[in-house]
């Protein structure tokens, strides 16, 4: 059984929802499908970019951020996008920054600060 509890607006929701064992598999099947597809696919790169485009747009993000030090995220996304060219991959390159070794994110008042660590 699945139990939504919360609210729309203002009005209160409590829905319950009962599956058997089939209606699960039905609704898992395309999710196991997914997720055993998803190392093959995560490993080739997307149509028309190459590794190497990839590899230098991420070198040009680190060396910005490296030469700026500290600044936060709104600013640092406006100048991403700008070094790769749109939205979509200025917030990828963000969520890279997050995990990478060489960048500590802080809590800053309104947003997130990074900075270079080396």
């Amino acid at each position: 059984m699945i139990r939504i509890k919360g609210t729309v607006g203002n009005l209160p929701v409590d829905l319950a929802i009962e599956m058997d064992a089939q209606d699960w598999a039905h609704l898992t099947g395309p999710l196991a499908t997914a997720v055993e597809a998803a190392p093959t696919s995560a490993a080739t790169p997307a149509p028309g970019k190459g590794k190497a485009q990839d590899d230098g747009a991420w070198r040009s993000v680190l060396l910005l951020l490296e030469q700026a030090g500290r600044i936060e995220g709104p600013a640092l996304l406006d100048q991403v996008q700008g070094l790769v060219g749109d939205v979509a991959a200025g917030k990828r390159m963000l969520v890279r920054l997050r995990h990478c070794p060489q960048v500590k994110v802080e809590a800053g008042a309104d947003a997130p600060v990074y900075c270079w660590v080396g």
